[in-house]
Order: C-alpha cells, then sequence, then structure tokens
C-alpha cells in the first residue's frame, strides 16, 4: 500500500489573504486542508465499489491564488470568490484562474504588474502574444473573454475605468458549420458495433444528442426504459436540468444492455476496470468502429453524432424550438447553426422553382410593387414641388 506522507498544507499566506477582503462567507477563513485521493494498491482498482470522482475543490484554488506572486491577487480572489457565489462550476472557476495566469504572465514581458495600468494596446499586444506562441484563434479570443470579463467585474468594483470595457476588442472567427454524418455512413457505422455496450452508448449519442459527457456521467436511476427518457442532471455548458427521448432502436439496445451490466455499478456505462467510463474509452471504442466501417478518414468525432441529430430532427420538420432544449442550449442562435447545415428543404425548394423556370411557366415582368410605386412617385412630386419653391424669388 502506498501511503501518502505529504498531505496539502494551507499557506502560511491565506489566512491573511482572505483577511484582506470583506468576505461574506466566514468558514473561508478556516479552511480545512484539502486531502489527496487515497493511493490504493493496483488489486484495488479491480473492485466494484462507485468512489467519489476526485475534483479539483475550492480550497485548492483559494491556495493557488495565495501563492500568486502577484499584486493583484486580492483582486483576483475576490473576483474567483464572485464567480463561486453566482454557483458557477469549480472547473469554470478554476480554468478562470488559468486564463488570468496567462495574461498577467504576459503582463510581465512587458514591464507591467497591476490590472490597472492595462491599456487597449496591451490588449491588442496579448492577442498578438498569443498568436505568436501558435495559439488557435478560438483558444485566444477564450483569453481574451475572460481577461475581459475580470475588467468588467473590477470596473463595477470601482477598481478601474469603465473606459477599457466600453470598447471591447472582437476577434472573428471563421464560421465553420457544425460537422454531421451522412445517413448512409450512420448505416455502415451502426453495423459494424460488435458489442452490446458500444452498440447502446452509440445509438443513445445519435437518437438523444446528448454530449458525450453528459451520457457518461447518467447514471442507471436517470433512465427511464418505459417512458423512453433520460434525465440530464447537470448539462456540461450550462448546468441545467432537462429531459431528452431515445427512439426505439436505442430503447432496444439499452434494454439488452442493462440485461447484461453489472448491476452493482452506479452509473450507466463503465469500462471494465472502472465504475466510470471515461472519454478516452469512449472515444477509442468509436474511432475502432470508424476504422472498422472505412470511415477513419472523414475526421469524424463523438460530437459529430450531436450533429447528426440535430440536423436529422431539422430534416425531419422539427422546429428550432422543440429542438433548442433537447440540445440543452440557453440561446436559440446556437440551434439555428443546424438550420443552416441542413439542406434538404432548400434543395428541395430550389429544385421546384427551377422546374417551374424550365417549364417556362413565369409569365409577365419584374416591376416594382403597387406600394412602392406611389410611395416614389410621391417622392418624385414633392421633389419637383420643393424644386419649384426653391426657384421662386
Amino acid at each position: 500500500m502506498i501511503q501518502d506522507s505529504s498531505p496539502f498544507q494551507i499557506p502560511e499566506i491565506l489566512p491573511s489573504l482572505l483577511a484582506e477582503v470583506q468576505t461574506e462567507d466566514p468558514s473561508l477563513l478556516s479552511l480545512p486542508p484539502p486531502v489527496h485521493p487515497r493511493q490504493s494498491s493496483y488489486r484495488a482498482l479491480f473492485t466494484y465499489r462507485d468512489l467519489p470522482e476526485r475534483q479539483q475543490s475550492y480550497t485548492e484554488i483559494w491556495q493557488e491564488v495565495a501563492g500568486l506572486d502577484l499584486a493583484d491577487r486580492v483582486h483576483i480572489y475576490r473576483y474567483l470568490l464572485d464567480k463561486k457565489r453566482r454557483n458557477c462550476k469549480v472547473s469554470s472557476v478554476a480554468a478562470a484562474l488559468a486564463n488570468l495566469k496567462t495574461f498577467y504572465t504576459f503582463l510581465k514581458t512587458v514591464g507591467k504588474s497591476r490590472v490597472a495600468e492595462v491599456t487597449r494596446a496591451d490588449l491588442e499586444a496579448f492577442i498578438e502574444h498569443e498568436q505568436d506562441r501558435g495559439m488557435q484563434l478560438r483558444t485566444v479570443r477564450t483569453y481574451l473573454a475572460a481577461v475581459y470579463t475580470f475588467l468588467h467585474f473590477l470596473s463595477e468594483e470601482g477598481i478601474i475605468s469603465s473606459e477599457l470595457v466600453q470598447r471591447k476588442i472582437r476577434l472573428r472567427l471563421p464560421q465553420v458549420l457544425p460537422k454531421a454524418i451522412e445517413p448512409d455512413e450512420v448505416r455502415r457505422l451502426v453495423s459494424v458495433i460488435d458489442t452490446i455496450r458500444d452498440r447502446a452508448l452509440i445509438l443513445l449519442l445519435l437518437r438523444t444528442g446528448m454530449r458525450i459527457g453528459e451520457l457518461l456521467a447518467t447514471k442507471v436511476s436517470d433512465v427511464k426504459l418505459k417512458e423512453g427518457t433520460i434525465v440530464v442532471r447537470q448539462g456540461t455548458k450550462n448546468c441545467q436540468e432537462r429531459i431528452v427521448y431515445f427512439s426505439d432502436d436505442a430503447r432496444q439496445a439499452l434494454k439488452v444492455w442493462l440485461k447484461q451490466r453489472d448491476s452493482r455499478k452506479l452509473y450507466l456505462f463503465y469500462s471494465e476496470w472502472s465504475y466510470k467510463m471515461h472519454y478516452g474509452t469512449a472515444r477509442w471504442a468509436f474511432k475502432k468502429y470508424l476504422l472498422k466501417a472505412g470511415l477513419a478518414h472523414k475526421g469524424y468525432t463523438l460530437h459529430c453524432l450531436r450533429h447528426t441529430f440535430a440536423s436529422e430532427m431539422l430534416n425531419a420538420g422539427m422546429r428550432l424550438e422543440c429542438l433548442q432544449p433537447l440540445l440543452g442550449h440557453e440561446r436559440i442562435e446556437v440551434t439555428r447553426r443546424y438550420a443552416r447545415l441542413t439542406s434538404k428543404t432548400r434543395r428541395e425548394e430550389y429544385f421546384r422553382a427551377m422546374g417551374i423556370i424550365e417549364r417556362e411557366k413565369i409569365d409577365g415582368s419584374y416591376q416594382l410593387g403597387r406600394e412602392l410605386q406611389t410611395i416614389l412617385k410621391e417622392k418624385e412630386l414633392l421633389g419637383s414641388y420643393h424644386k419649384e419653391l426653391s426657384s421662386q424669388p
């Protein structure tokens, strides 16, 4: 048994950091030290106990902030604490801290240490610096958005001027359409799946539109087989609970898997040696079936199954307003991307109209509408009247 001989200790600076701010949560002043996940023996990996999943805690984030060699660490702490109070996930707070550390690392290269010294030119230089490092434009935009959120918080607190956040720098990304799998390729893919678990997994992704992370986090108790529904307890992107539905072929595959699976497992899908299937395992299985179906060169990913679901539903006539809650989108503009991808209706309308044109069934001439003609005529008369008035002495 490997013993953990060096547990984390709260840095000495943490209590003083917490005392510097007027926190509304007094319990933060006496935070217990975080505990490492127990490092068990190799044999323990083969047990059937459903162990809690190891996640970063707020305590570890506060410790990391306390250890920063930055003059603005109190501002960073207050900002992250505000995100915690607004019920942001621990992973979101940790990501915000990582993005700010990237920004402050850049500020040191230009000789600045405080956010109050930042100008618009610094933000522009930050963008160029990250691009020179080889970061993709989407990643740079994520960094910039995190910095602007931080600056907006400080502006509301009266720490910096609001001028810096009034005219934001906008980075235009190329509009890439979601990539869906063609119908005949979907049939080829499903036909080569040779395990009960993987068939249920892929069909559920294809028929529910769930994100892979949401499905892997699904527990058996979340599945209602008779109703044909799954409760998504916490969406990956917006943390909102929703209900999704699955079709008869997915129900049949799921029914067979539920009969075969180990009833002691808490999560719906698990791997051979783990209580829960992880993304890498699902990705490996999906790539294996793509190769078997002769589709490995297409560049499809597990997320393409979600795109395929949305495209097929729109092609079948589902309205965007109904598809939006199924996909868990907060804004319908995100769902509307799939309408651009779905070309079946446009194709039908094009060939219907072109058929009329080819049969020379269009009569008459191209004229302005009667209302528009009237408006233009009135404008012309008024122009003549004003011209006559201006010519009079």
